[in-house]
């Protein structure tokens, strides 16, 4: 007989969290009154006239998704040849980089940010470097100062992938105002959601406007088209979710940071169990729970631990695995990038549910399935 899993029903990474239904459905009722449902709506310019008031920043450019968001940034900044950036990532932030004909220049990452490692970025520039993309990893921020001071020195563009850090903070001051533009994802399995969304922000009037043109097939007005561009614009109904969530921001990072220290408490002393640490001097979602499984203490493999819990609906997720670099698309150039710190996080990192869908009482059952797994496995 099979053993019966422990929750009945799955505990997902990234399952959506959702805010006042009511309010939402009223604001899509005013939008189908309306009858406008796309290109700038009053829900679309209330959202990011709200945003931009959020994150203290100039321009909040709205987009369908954060991958089209990063295809967007990379051009309106001038992004070509090569740019430097983390294989420890998702592999849309490449992706976007190679779908605008940039060349992606994989550097390894700290060991222990998980961010890119500054250190290591001046060794890749070459003379068609233009440019360096840092990814803010589970919302931790990147070294900003080290690879501001990088990017003056050579000449370089500096740009972010924040799609994990809405709502966090660098030295109290809130993600979104570094380097010349930074680039958020509003997909569903994010702690903010659009359904589906993304955008970009910047203080540079030049690159707003580029941006803004190129979303928009680089209309300049009803008639003239001033540049080339794409349909990169937010509909009315995402806009609406977006004001809706906004409302409920807070509450959601209550909930993840409650959940945060109950995963903290119940994991605690359990050997070869690390669960990563967010800084208490800046403002943090604490959307994603990731523990790294060290094998030789553990006694089980990172893989072995996702197998289990998943026997148990409990689906864990392995992030970024295996690094972009090993990826098809990439690990077929004549050389690839050796990158020791990212392949060995690659191989041990794991995402745990968290969000609104999760209550204390489930993560205390999952705590106790990981360390039920791990005195099994140390006999």
């Amino acid at each position: 007989m099979s053993k019966r899993p422990a929750f009945g029903t799955p505990l997902h990474v990234g399952r959506p969290n959702i805010g006042d239904k009511a309010a939402f459905l009223a604001r899509v009722e005013d939008m189908f009154d309306r009858r406008w449902l796309s290109n700038d709506g009053p829900c679309l310019q209330e959202f990011e006239e709200w945003m931009a008031e959020f994150l203290g920043v100039r321009h909040f450019i709205a987009v369908c998704n954060g991958t089209v968001g990063l295809e967007i940034m990379a051009k309106a900044c001038g992004l070509v040849g090569e740019v430097i950036m983390p294989a420890f990532t998702f592999v849309a932030t490449a992706h976007a980089m190679q779908w605008v004909g940039a060349t992606p220049v994989f550097c390894d990452v700290d060991p222990r940010t998980h961010n890119i490692d500054p250190s290591l970025v001046e060794h890749l520039i070459t003379d068609e470097t233009t440019g360096i993309l840092g990814v803010h990893v589970w919302g931790r921020p990147c070294d900003v100062e080290a690879l501001e001071a990088i990017a003056r020195r050579n000449g370089l563009v500096l740009v972010f992938d924040a799609a994990h850090a809405l709502g966090c903070t660098h030295g109290g001051r809130m993600i979104g105002n570094f380097g010349v533009a930074e680039c958020f994802s509003f997909h569903a399995t994010k702690f903010f959601n659009t359904f589906e969304g993304g955008a970009i922000t910047t203080n540079d009037d030049e690159v707003a406007n580029r941006c803004r043109l190129m979303r928009n097939f680089g209309f300049d007005g009803p008639d003239n088209v001033v540049s080339v561009g794409t349909n990169g614009k937010m509909s009315e109904v995402s806009a609406a979710m977006g004001l809706t969530n906004l409302e409920s921001m807070a509450s959601f990072t209550d909930t993840n940071a409650r959940n945060y220290r109950a995963y903290a408490a119940g994991l605690d002393g359990i050997p070869g169990i690390e669960l990563i640490e967010y800084s208490e001097s800046d403002r943090c979602n604490c959307q994603y729970v990731v523990i790294e499984i060290d094998e030789t203490w553990s006694g089980l493999s990172r893989d072995e631990l996702q197998a289990q819990l998943t026997a148990d609906n409990v689906l864990a997720r392995r992030y970024f695995y295996p690094g972009c670099h090993l990826m098809k698309p990439y690990a077929s150039e004549p050389l690839r990038a050796q990158l020791p710190e990212t392949e060995r996080l690659a191989s041990r990192t794991l995402s745990l549910p968290t969000g609104t869908a999760v209550d204390e009482r489930d993560i205390q059952a999952v705590c106790r399935l990981i360390g039920d797994a791990v005195n099994a496995a140390r006999g």
